[in-house]
């Protein structure tokens, strides 16, 4: 496994693991998915096998105190093998953030088992 960061010929890969998961919203337009993956504040990371794109990260950041993960998928093939930790240890020192926050509903177990985490109510508002 080889953890890098984003560039637009891991995007058919990153669309893939999103239909995957029943997230429609980088397939409907690729230039607006890469430009949401390279804008200003967005940290962009894949995981890699040869390749395949297994697994990838994208956090929101001030540069300073937070960074929001955003989005966060892996291959079905490569769960529980360490690629969501590679991801995040990757990418987090990128960010320049103290802390990432993120949202979750499907992945509680993982996100608990970093020794420190602080587990918050939220909300997602779809206007």
């Amino acid at each position: 496994m080889n953890i890098q960061q984003y560039q637009r010929t891991h995007l058919d890969g990153i669309v893939a693991l999103c239909e995957a998961e029943g997230w429609p919203s980088f397939g409907a337009d690729l230039d607006r998915a890469h430009a949401t993956l390279t804008a200003p504040g967005v940290t962009s990371v894949v995981a890699l096998d040869g390749e395949l794109v297994i697994g990838f990260a994208y956090l929101l950041s001030d540069g300073h105190i937070a960074s929001y993960l955003s989005m966060m998928a892996t291959h079905v093939n490569y769960r529980r093998k360490g690629v969501g930790r590679a991801l995040i240890d990757y990418a987090h020192p990128l960010t320049g953030a103290q802390r990432i926050d993120l949202v979750t509903d499907t992945a509680e177990d993982f996100y608990a088992s970093y020794e420190h985490h602080r587990t918050f109510s939220g909300f997602r508002i779809y206007p």
